[in-house]
């Protein structure tokens, strides 16, 4: 890819009281798409609360393109129940790594980015310098359903030969 600016490495860590789609429970999942990539978490079976750690790669070709995800719960004998999506805006993210930081004390907060009615931050998120990499933490609060929130960290990888976004 001769546009790609690098890799972001999405760690999709767990669901917080995800709405329930079958008798008591779920079996949630995460569908991550941008720009015609498709990515996918594990199923998680019979729990509004699951605990995924998946760690899953985007190519980034452009900064401006958001990133969404959509949580679904898998169903063996009918189509699988869409359980909210929410969407990750990386420019904040990018304007951090643009800032050329280098030797920070590990734990640093570099910026803070707020909740609003533009983003689906359900508290405030933090980009931190940890060992020489940039990491931001997120809870997202899902769209378009009554209740659940997805806990998220991005990372920046810059490959070789990648334009970068400096």
């Amino acid at each position: 890819m001769e546009n790609l600016l690098g890799l972001l490495r999405l760690r999709l860590r767990r669901g917080i009281n995800l709405a329930i789609r079958d008798t008591r429970s779920s079996d949630p999942y995460v569908v991550v798409t941008m720009a015609g990539q498709k990515l996918k978490t594990r199923v998680i079976n019979d729990t509004c609360n699951p605990e995924w750690n998946d760690e899953l790669t985007l190519c980034i070709t452009d900064i401006n393109v958001p990133i969404n995800l959509a949580v679904y719960d898998r169903d063996t004998f009918t189509a699988d129940d869409k359980m909210g999506e929410a969407e990750i805006d990386i420019r904040p993210y990018v304007e951090c790594l643009r800032m050329g930081l280098e030797n920070l004390p590990t734990g640093t907060v570099i910026t803070r980015v707020q909740p609003s009615r533009t983003n689906c931050l359900s508290d405030e998120s933090c980009c931190v310098w940890d060992n020489g990499r940039i990491l931001q933490d997120m809870f997202l609060r899902l769209r378009n359903v009554e209740c659940g929130e997805i806990e998220v960290q991005i990372e920046w990888i810059n490959p070789p030969g990648c334009k970068g976004v400096f």
